[in-house]
């Protein structure tokens, strides 16, 4: 390995650590996110067109996030008023106890916890007008770096001539070309799995009559796009609205996500394990590290990561071993 590519590793090491410092997971995820797109709409390498098509995307998709955040403020508490009683009249009826009777009860106890930081509102206000600038920047950045790749304005270096500075930036580009097609690699799998997710979750909602199901799949695909925790989150609420219909619907809704919770394992482990050859253990350890270190951004970039270990390392011939001098050889 020359010294420009051993740079590389660094500064790329360096740039990975700022990221998990001043809190940038969610630009890093949304510049792929942006890329991965632009990439996918160039029908035909055709750059205009993807350009055209990834405006009309990010336009649809924000009004649609917005329209999904406004439904789901308005719902979820009516959602919540009606499960939580059936839930807890359920649970006397067959001996559990729960830590709340009814949603006004569940309701105090989060404003009971929420009074202890209410100071600290501003702060939390201040983090989603960053994560909102951050969303934006990345969307934007991925569209600079899809229209021009290059770390000059100029032309680009004859060959034989390249100093230090385009030697290191190419050496760059390519660690971060690598660090993408794994974020391509593990994404394009884990959007498979969240859209046969989402489309056996509707059949089953479709099937039971539940209200809000656009709300709800909605939710399922968003939270599908987080391996093996997000179907946690998704069939938590699913369950919830079940009771709201009935006791049995909300179990027959717990027992049929189990099964679809199961199939998400070996979709996992067919689709995305055979692509970053990772077991579910490391998986779960990459993305409890990912959660601690950057949050949700962090647990999707988990086995992204994973896989960009794997590939780089994979490139490298193994250490050679140093042995001895036999002695017996020896005169």
């Amino acid at each position: 390995m020359n010294k420009p590519a051993q740079l590389s590793f660094v500064l790329l090491f360096v740039a990975l650590l700022a990221v998990v410092w001043f809190h940038l997971g969610t630009l890093l995820l949304t510049s792929f996110f942006g890329y991965f797109a632009l990439q996918l709409f160039s029908i035909r390498r055709s750059r205009i067109v993807g350009i055209v098509i990834y405006s009309l995307a990010v336009m649809v998709v924000g009004t649609g996030l917005l329209y999904f955040a406004s439904v789901a403020y308005r719902t979820f508490p009516s959602v919540a008023e009606t499960a939580i009683p059936a839930m807890v009249g359920f649970a006397e009826k067959h001996g559990f106890d729960l830590p709340f009777t009814d949603y006004a009860s569940l309701k105090n106890s989060w404003l009971a916890e929420a009074r202890a930081g209410i100071a600290i509102i501003g702060r939390y206000a201040r983090i989603a007008s960053v994560q909102t600038l951050l969303l934006g920047a990345g969307l934007t950045i991925a569209l600079c770096v899809f229209l021009n790749p290059r770390w000059t304005a100029g032309k680009p270096a004859a060959a034989g001539t390249e100093d230090l500075f385009t030697q290191i930036t190419g050496e760059f580009s390519l660690r971060f070309k690598n660090l993408f097609q794994s974020f391509a690699t593990v994404m394009g799998a884990q959007i498979l799995i969240a859209a046969i997710n989402t489309a056996l979750t509707a059949i089953f909602l479709l099937f039971f009559g539940y209200p809000y199901s656009a709300l709800l799949l909605c939710l399922v695909f968003l939270c599908g796009l987080i391996p093996i925790v997000g179907n946690l989150i998704s069939n938590t609420v699913i369950v919830g609205v079940g009771f709201t219909i009935s006791p049995e619907t909300g179990l027959v809704a717990l027992v049929f996500l189990v099964l679809i919770h199961k199939l998400e394992y070996f979709l996992d482990s067919t689709i995305i394990g055979r692509r970053i050859h990772s077991p579910v253990w490391l998986m779960l350890i990459a993305l409890l590290l990912g959660e601690i270190l950057m949050g949700v951004p962090g647990m999707v970039l988990a086995p992204v990561l994973l896989h960009y270990i794997r590939s780089e390392l994979s490139a490298f011939p193994p250490l050679a071993e140093k042995r001895l001098p036999d002695p017996s050889l020896q005169v």
